[in-house]
């Protein structure tokens, strides 16, 4: 197929989590089968969950499901300008992969929106010169009236990409034909016109009682309700942010409970994801203000703030409570949970937080240090040189991603990784992570998702609870996201008008 104009169709919802992440994807999946170039884009996204696309470039981890649907190598294009919030009222802002600064709401948007727009601009003609088809990700809701003449992530876009819109609902939340025509009511007829069809998603119940209300909603709005997306339960889909997991129902009654510290901060949770397809392990989310309980691990994980979240560890009585499991089962901390586990992080230049340097747990004897070398983002890999606790696992290359900036330096507790590509610990250290009997950290993002790394550490488990042992056969995880995704494409195709979609795709577009 050659291109001779590119065409883009932009997602938009009436609310933030109303689908637009996963319409994306589907839409990305059906149009790549078709043999159509296609790719995903979001021009600013503000997420705690990101990755490291191979130019070692970070953005956000819904792109990256994106362009895996899309059958796509990740590109920092994808998503130009990525929000992550560090603290109150600051973010830390991601460029084309790369930090460019913190920054409150107020110097973002007088003294960065132009360079920001920008960004977004050059990506968007690089994906239009590229590819056949962009599909756009819209951001909350496009009806914020008090934001749209700041707006980077909605109508403003539409129009810079001439893209034509499809607005998904939330039926799950309620009031789904209230906030259709609120959405149109409350934008001006330039963005309005834009919109060209309406989907509703996550339904469970009877259709014959909604379409009364279909049919009348679209003689309200004068466009077209494409069809009802049912809620399907079978389908894993990464979470894009830290509200979704509110939501989010991990299994919590296996076999074996392993307990998450949901930290205040949390980033870059999909490392658990992979543990949800161990059939008897149950995840438990362990907010602040909540008990430990009764589990049989522990996971600490990343976070956007170490020294703020390692504070509310200590202030919500956790820090003695974790100290004493230590003794009894396995505790692993990654990255930002890694550098909790150590003696101390220092912050002499409040480059993580204004509180400056904090004590850890001090469940290694390791120190971590910020301020002393930029951000690192890498996509990473090393060999497991100290198995401790993994006893039963094969030898394994280690693969994932960095996004860190402290360096942590180790002193008697031995590394975890012997580094092949990436940073690890520090720069100079040629080792990644620490280890010392049941406490284990590293800062490779998606260690779970290395499946011998994953089975060890559940069988370790299983075993030392009474259970058998499942070994090593074929990674059930690696196997789920294609299901995932092809499904995803399946709920689409059935359930929705694809050729008006269609119609929409082929106008700018002509084939050989």
């Amino acid at each position: 197929m050659s291109q001779l104009n590119s065409k883009c169709i932009m997602v938009q919802g009436t609310s933030s989590n109303a689908g637009k992440s996963i319409m994306v994807a589907a839409l990305c999946r059906i149009y790549s089968r078709r043999g159509y170039r296609v790719a995903p884009f979001k021009s600013q996204n503000m997420s705690l969950n990101s990755y490291t696309t191979k130019e070692n470039a970070e953005i956000a981890i819904a792109q990256v499901f994106q362009a895996e649907a899309a059958g796509l190598e990740p590109s920092h294009h994808m998503n130009p300008v990525l929000l992550k919030p560090k603290e109150d009222f600051i973010s830390q802002v991601i460029v084309h992969g790369k930090p460019a600064g913190d920054m409150n709401f107020y110097e973002y948007q007088q003294n960065f929106r132009d360079q920001a727009l920008e960004a977004i601009s050059e990506s968007l003609e690089y994906l239009k010169n590229e590819y056949d088809l962009i599909f756009i990700e819209g951001a909350g809701s496009p009806a914020e009236i008090n934001m749209r003449d700041r707006d980077l992530a909605n109508m403003e876009i539409a129009h810079l990409a001439d893209a034509d819109v499809i607005l998904v609902a939330d039926i799950d939340r309620g009031g789904v034909f209230a906030s259709i025509a609120g959405t149109f009511s409350l934008l001006d007829e330039k963005d309005r016109s834009r919109i060209k069809a309406v989907v509703i998603n996550k339904f469970r119940g009877n259709l014959d009682i909604l379409m009364p209300g279909i049919h009348q909603i679209e003689k309200i709005i004068g466009v077209p309700v494409l069809g009802v997306l049912p809620y399907d339960h079978s389908l894993k889909i990464p979470e894009e942010d830290s509200a979704s997991l509110s939501e989010r129902k991990y299994r919590g009654n296996g076999d074996i409970t392993i307990g998450v510290m949901r930290l205040p901060r949390i980033s870059n949770f999909t490392d658990l994801d992979p543990l949800e397809y161990e059939p008897d392990i149950g995840l438990k989310l362990i907010e602040i203000g909540d008990r430990i309980g009764n589990i049989d691990a522990l996971i600490i994980p990343g976070t956007r703030n170490t020294v703020n979240d390692m504070i509310a560890l200590n202030e919500g009585g956790f820090s003695d409570e974790i100290r004493e499991l230590s003794k009894k089962i396995p505790i692993i901390g990654i990255c930002g949970g890694y550098q909790m586990l150590g003696n101390e992080i220092i912050d002499e230049n409040l480059k993580e937080s204004k509180y400056g340097s904090v004590k850890g747990l001090g469940l290694l004897d390791s120190v971590t240090y910020f301020g002393k070398v930029p951000k690192i983002i890498s996509r990473s890999q090393g060999l497991l040189i100290n198995k401790g606790f993994l006893k039963d696992i094969p030898l394994e290359t280690i693969t994932g991603y960095e996004l860190h900036e402290g360096i942590t330096e180790i002193n008697t507790t031995k590394p975890l990784l012997k580094i092949i590509k990436g940073c690890g610990n520090t720069p100079e250290s040629d080792y990644d992570g620490a280890i010392e009997g049941n406490i284990m950290g590293t800062y490779f993002h998606g260690i779970f998702h290395n499946y011998y790394f994953r089975r060890a550490f559940t069988d370790y488990l299983r075993e030392k609870k009474g259970l058998k042992k499942l070994g090593f056969s074929e990674d059930p995880f690696k196997n789920s996201k294609q299901f995932s995704l092809d499904r995803l494409a399946e709920i689409v195709e059935n359930n929705m008008d694809m050729e008006f979609v269609d119609k929409m795709v082929l106008e700018n577009i002509k084939k050989n």
